[in-house]
This record gives C-alpha cells, structure tokens and sequence, in this order.
C-alpha cells in the first residue's frame, strides 16, 4: 500500500489560464511542504496526483470539514464516491496507511483515493474566486504519510492525529456539567439557569473540579442571533455568572458571533452571498473590532467558558454534509479582504477570538476541525444529540466519539455532545448507556436536565460524574465493522452497549 510522497504531478486552476504562479515542494521522509505564490494570477485550487494501483477491497475511513453528521465509517475503497477532507486512513485488515496534512493549514485540503491513486484538491480561493496573493509567498499545507504494521484502527489514528497536530490547546481539568439546550431549546430564563446549577452542584457534590453550567441560546435579545445583551428574561449577565459561582457552579455561555441584527453594523460589514448581505464579514476591521469588544464584554461579566457556534454555516453558506471536495459550493462571492485564503481568514478569526477570550476555555462549534486545533479547548466533533429523539444521539453522538475519539488530546478535546434528559421522550435505559460511555471517554461530559429528575437519574448522574475525573483507557472495538460501534474496550475489558 505504500507510495512516495514526493512522486507527484501538479495542476494549477485560477480564474484565467495561470501564468505566473509558482508551486514549490519541499520533501522531508514521509513529509512534504507545499507551497505557492503568484504576482498576478487568482489562485483556486492545485491538485496534486500520486498514480499507483490498489486493491479493490481495500477498506478506507476519512474524516470530515467541521462536525460529523452520522456519517464516518470504514468503505471499501470501490465504494468511496466522495472526498475526504484532512486525512484518511486505509487498511486491508493486516497493515495500514494514513495520509493528511497538519492542523493550522492556509488551505482546505481534501482527497480522493481510488484504485488508480490519490489525488489532494488544495483549495486556495478567497469565497468563490481566486485569491489576490499579489507576489505574497504562502506555506499552503504540509502533507503527512505514515505506514503502520498492525491492525488496530483507533490506536493507528490516534498515534497519526498526534503527528498532525504540533501544539493542541487541552484543558487543565476535566470539563464536565451541564448545559440548558437539549430541555430549553431556546425557552429559559435568569431563575431557571439558577435552578440547573443547582442541580449540577448538588450532582458534583464532593467532587473538587467544579461542574459547568452553560447557558446556550435563550439570553440574548433575538433569537440565534445579536446584539449580545441580554433580554428581559434574564436581564443582569454579571449577576446571573456571579449567582451559578456562588452556587458551586462554573458560567458558561453561547453566542453565535457573525449574525448580528446591530444597525452599528452596516452592509458593507457584511458577505454578499447568495444574492443578500446577512453574515458578518470578519476581514472587515469594524467587525473585528466588534467581535473583540463583544467577547471582552461577556469576559468582563465573568463567564469562563465561551461557546461559540455557527460560523462555518455563516462563513460558507453550506453545513458539512452538503458539501463534498471544497468548503464552499456557492458561486460568485468573496471576502472584503480578497488577498487571504479562506482558511486564512478562518485562522484569523479564530486567533481574534481566543485572544480577546484570554483564559476563558472555548468550545466551539460548527467550528472547522482542523483549523480551530490548537485555538480551541474544546470541539464540538459531531453534530446535535437530542433530548427528543434517541436516533439523533445514537447517531450523532456515538458515531462522532467513536471515529473522532482519536482527535482527542491529540487536537482539542472532543466534546461528542450531551446527554439529553427531558422528562421521558428517551428512555432512560438508552439515555444511561450514553452516560456511561461518556463518563469513560476522557471526553468533555455535559448533561441537559431540569430539577424533575428520578432517584435513579440522580444516582447514575453522580457517579458518571465521579468516574469521570478519572483517567482511563478506551478505544471502540467493532469499528471497523459498524458504523455505530456498539463494543468497546474500557479499562481493558470489553463493554457491550445496546444502542
């Protein structure tokens, strides 16, 4: 299965015919740095070809732009009709490969592996068209190529994912408690953010590393969107912090910070896609400087943990299952700085919000995986659980921690996404095994749940929180097999779930 990272051909696409951009290699081993520059020309993509033949039967898994939706699981290699972005890793059931390329690219890299070879679509634009370098000298990607001699899906990925990420930001204590969304949906207030700290207080009782208490989208003004103050429901944020604090509890809170109903933010701050201006544009320095402000302020009411969501969707127009080879598929748009790549802008966004958060930890979500590694604590890997349906934690939340278990402490910490708990539209007997598995992860635990709890709840809900401040050893064993891995090595001896 082994190839020569370094034996490749290249194609150049910008807007017109290329004629002065330069593409240099640098191979180092199994590495190669990938760089271009251009004077005149609007870079798009380079595609990059590695020809080799492979087995039919071969068995691959990719990863995906930013959360999971269901859908990662291992496909014979005549079966794959899609790119994958980042990396994959290949297996014949005896040795195995992975390919990819490092976290914190200036580009968005994807691939497309056949029995005929490989091919790595490196997207350079700027929204939809070629981005104006103007002689600037940019380090696209650095591609990684790794072989392994035995047949251990998790720990061959795991080892890989470490290689590919240089400096991951972790958190000094394990994260765990509660969050309102997945009972809430939107409906809370001031009194009942008090009453769910209460409740994680009581169900970390004794434990030193407090729990959190995250208030997700219900205490702003608008629905899903800013001005980032609060509404009459909840009416003094400092206080509210300072209240969940007193109880035992840590604050955090969400904000979604490229949709925006301010009329200080004008259209020229915002994107033209899709015919309208709706999304904040963050290579606009008015609107830098109003993220900046926005984050300081809810810093200064003194919340210590930000949850930020949406800005992929915001950014692209597209969520990730719509999208396939590229981050974008809409056409005829661009950022108002057009000399940066996308995910140089991402980069940038990113920074900006780490920055003005200090040491606030950050979780975010819709967030681009592999370029919010190293600027995020915390990741939301998969998209949303449910305190309703039981089909959309089993497939999103399971799903998620079993393929992307080996980003964790390798990236950020991946955080697969809550228990939901609301009254009995999921049965408990599911809802535990969800609870348990997640207690032994090393994962971020968060719960959502009102005070309405049965004895039971409260039993199994402290004692996941007790084994969760522990270290153990995990890894999914029937993964290869199933896309919704149901047996599991924890601690050495082999769990069964029934999902």
């Amino acid at each position: 299965m082994s190839f020569n990272i370094g034996d490749f051909t290249k194609n150049i696409i910008c807007e017109n015919q290329a004629t002065d951009t330069v593409v240099e290699a640098a191979v180092n081993g199994d590495t190669l740095d990938l760089y271009v520059s251009a004077k005149n020309d609007r870079v798009k993509f380079i595609e990059l070809n590695w020809a080799f033949e492979s087995d039919e039967n071969l068995y691959v898994m990719g990863d995906a732009w930013e959360r999971t939706y269901g859908e990662l699981e291992f496909k014979k290699l005549c079966n794959i009709d899609r790119y994958m972005p980042w990396y994959f890793i290949a297996t014949d059931k005896n040795k195995a490969f992975c390919f990819g390329i490092k976290t914190g690219s200036n580009s968005f890299v994807s691939f497309q592996y056949t029995t005929k070879g490989i091919k790595a679509l490196v997207d350079c634009r700027n929204g939809s068209y070629g981005v104006e370098l103007n002689g600037r000298r940019v380090h696209l990607a650095t591609f990684v190529y790794k072989e392994y001699d035995r047949f251990d899906m998790y720990e061959n990925l795991h080892d890989f994912c470490k290689m590919l990420c240089d400096k991951p930001l972790l958190t000094k204590e394990r994260v765990y408690g509660g969050n309102n969304w997945y009972y809430a949906y939107g409906k809370s207030s001031f009194d009942e953010i008090v009453t769910d700290a209460r409740v994680q207080a009581e169900l970390a009782e004794g434990i030193e590393n407090r729990p959190f208490e995250v208030v997700d989208d219900c205490w702003q003004i608008n629905s899903c969107e800013g001005p980032w103050l609060p509404n009459e429901k909840f009416g003094d944020m400092k206080k509210l912090a300072d209240e969940i604090r007193q109880i035992g509890a840590r604050p955090g809170i969400w904000v979604r910070l490229l949709h925006n109903r301010d009329e200080a933010l004008t259209e020229d701050m915002r994107i033209l896609m899709k015919g309208k201006k709706k999304y904040l544009d963050p290579t606009h320095p008015f609107v830098k400087e109003y993220i900046r402000n926005d984050i300081e302020r809810i810093k200064s009411w003194g919340y210590e943990l930000l949850k930020h969501d949406f800005t992929t969707a915001d950014l692209f127009g597209d969520w990730g299952p719509d999208l396939n080879e590229t981050i974008t598929k809409v056409e005829d748009w661009h950022f108002y700085d057009r000399t940066k790549t996308n995910a140089e802008i991402v980069l940038d966004l990113y920074r900006l919000i780490k920055e003005a958060a200090g040491d606030m930890y950050i979780i975010g979500c819709n967030t681009i995986s592999h370029l919010c590694a190293g600027l995020v604590e915390l990741n939301r890997t998969g998209n949303d659980t449910s305190g309703r349906e039981w089909e959309a934690t089993r497939k999103n939340g399971v799903n998620t921690l079993a393929f992307r278990l080996a980003q964790n402490e390798a990236f950020y910490m991946c955080d697969a996404d809550c228990v939901g708990i609301l009254e009995d539209r999921i049965p408990w007997e599911k809802n535990k095994q969800w609870l348990h598995l997640l207690s032994y992860s090393n994962t971020p635990l968060f719960i959502s749940c009102t005070d309405n709890l049965t004895d039971e709840q409260k039993k199994d809900l402290k004692t996941a929180y007790k084994v969760y401040q522990e270290a153990h050893t995990i890894k999914p064993v029937d993964i290869y097999e199933n896309p919704i891995p149901s047996e599991w090595e924890i601690d050495g001896e082999i769990v069964e779930y029934e999902w």
